[in-house]
């Protein structure tokens, strides 16, 4: 009788134990639980590893500890929490003015209602590039909030502090008024592109010690009348033994430039590839290219451009956190000015047009005469081809994939009456500031009789499709398509095998497997 009492104590014993840890087991399962979804639940309020292990420590506690309920305590010590950045919910606001006004009761009666701003509705000035112009000339880069330019008077002063300001007596400060250029025509959106040109009354840094470029932007009572708020920026510093000013009068290091436009969204590698063996060709071994990726080097069009950027004709720009600022066409006029004036004294003439446009000058010239039967001009613009970009010869059916862009789409736009656009070349050392389609401020003149002796053909969004061009295979020298009247024209097809041959011989065929 006693072993069987001494049986039955022991079953008790092991049996309240055990409904104790299924009890602290199951309320385990519920907190976890519980923790994991209020995770995915916006709340002001949050619940942390050391809330789950006060809670169940409050409830652990009670009986004794035994065996059975240390080990399963001793499962409950989780690992602390990481640092994790504040929800949304819990980040700070924005500050309040430093005194908040309220309406009041004026003694004629009148009800005075008052108005507090909070926050900033856009940034007085963005820069984006400071370079030099001369020995007394500088031109700053940057954005600026277009309504205060539309509807205000802001105003700019530039100040040349020398190095050794604090050094000697007769190191001095020089300032002068800043002239601002607005180049993109009005086609700005939150942000508008500014070009500063500060340009002093005598050279500076001419001992080469270095000193700082300070820009003073001033809102002069734009924005809010009741203020005048001025900025004052650091734009370039230069160091003692920097400045090269042999670089100004010296002969450019390129006799033909390109300026991109911010290039953006899902393009065609293959096209890019056409495009960038066509021009290097065309301009030759004294010729560099700048693209600014805005988001549309991914990596297959990467490896279409590196060849060429190791052979050192091209230079690949990201300028992917211009997108934060709201300016027009991924801020691309703030993005040729920049190109411009960082590269001015580097290239004897400066191009500007987009990846899906092909410059051509007829058989018998090259691009060397063309340019030097202009060279009186500051500025020339180029006259448009426009192509289609559907029609293809039926000849080629079953076999376009293996052709290049511009060597299958061969019926070019006659509609006449219209007028399309035209892009431009500069000589860049008479340029103070420009545009998409043509430059307003330089010095020289400007031509735009081009026509039968320089063009360029347009594909006008083949850049950004990454499928067959072609939709139509037509047998025709004439037709109508879309209301449009064309022809065909296969200037640029006869010349597509010079340039795959061109491509080879630069750099080999590491790119014969490229893709739309």
């Amino acid at each position: 009788m006693a072993k069987e009492r001494e049986k039955k104590m022991f079953i008790g014993v092991v049996w309240n134990y055990a409904a104790e840890l299924k009890l602290l087991l199951t309320t385990l399962l519920i907190l976890c639980a519980l923790a994991t979804i209020l995770q995915f639940v916006p709340s002001r309020f949050t619940i942390s590893t050391s809330d789950l292990r006060f809670c169940i420590s409050r409830v652990s506690q009670g009986p004794p500890p035994s065996s059975i309920s240390l080990m399963a305590q001793s499962l409950l010590v989780l690992p602390p929490p990481p640092s994790l950045p504040p929800t949304p919910s819990l980040l700070p606001s924005p500050s309040p003015p430093a005194s908040v006004e309220k309406d009041q009761v004026l003694d004629n009666g009148i009800i005075k209602r008052v108005f507090n701003p909070y926050g900033s509705a856009a940034y007085n000035f963005i820069t984006m590039s400071a370079y030099r112009g001369g020995l007394n000339t500088f031109a700053i880069v940057g954005l600026a909030s277009k309504p205060l330019h539309v509807f205000g008077k802001p105003t700019y002063e530039c100040e040349w502090v020398p190095a050794g300001l604090n050094l000697t007596t007769s190191a001095k400060p020089i300032t002068t008024v800043g002239y601002k250029i607005l180049p993109d025509w009005g086609y700005g959106r939150v942000y508008t592109t500014v070009v500063v040109n500060c340009t002093f009354s005598q050279p500076v840094n001419i001992d080469n010690s270095g000193g700082k470029l300070v820009l003073y932007a001033s809102t002069s009572g734009g924005g809010d009348r009741n203020f005048n708020f001025t900025d004052r920026i650091e734009v370039l510093n230069e160091s003692p033994e920097s400045l090269n000013a042999s670089l100004f009068t010296s002969k450019p290091k390129y006799d033909y430039f390109y300026c991109g436009s911010s290039l953006y969204g899902n393009l065609n590698p293959q096209r890019v590839r056409e495009w960038i063996a066509f021009h290097v060709r065309l301009f030759g071994p004294k010729s560099h290219f700048v693209i600014h990726d805005a988001g549309g080097i991914h990596e297959q069009v990467l490896e279409v451009l590196k060849p060429w950027m190791e052979l050192g004709y091209v230079t690949l720009n990201d300028i992917r956190d211009q997108e934060r600022f709201d300016g027009y066409y991924h801020n691309q006029f703030m993005v040729v000015n920049d190109c411009l004036h960082r590269y001015k004294f580097m290239a004897k003439w400066m191009f500007f047009f987009d990846v899906d446009e092909y410059i051509y000058v007829p058989p018998k010239s090259t691009i060397k005469t063309v340019l030097d039967s202009l060279s009186e001009y500051s500025q020339f613009t180029i006259e448009q081809m426009p192509m289609n970009t559907k029609l293809c010869l039926a000849a080629d059916a079953g076999k376009t994939y293996r052709k290049w862009g511009f060597e299958k789409l061969v019926y070019r736009d006659v509609k006449r009456g219209i007028r399309r656009d035209r892009k431009y070349v500069v000589q860049p050392r008479n340029v103070y500031g420009t545009g998409v389609h043509m430059s307003q401020n330089l010095m020289g003149k400007t031509t735009h009789n081009t026509e039968g002796r320089i063009k360029y053909f347009h594909y006008h969004g083949t850049i950004a499709e990454r499928r067959e061009s072609c939709r139509l295979m037509v047998n025709s020298t004439e037709l109508y398509f879309e209301k449009t009247p064309y022809v065909m024209d296969t200037t640029m097809r006869n010349i597509a095998g010079v340039i795959k041959k061109f491509e080879l011989k630069m750099i080999g065929n590491r790119l014969q497997k490229t893709r739309q």
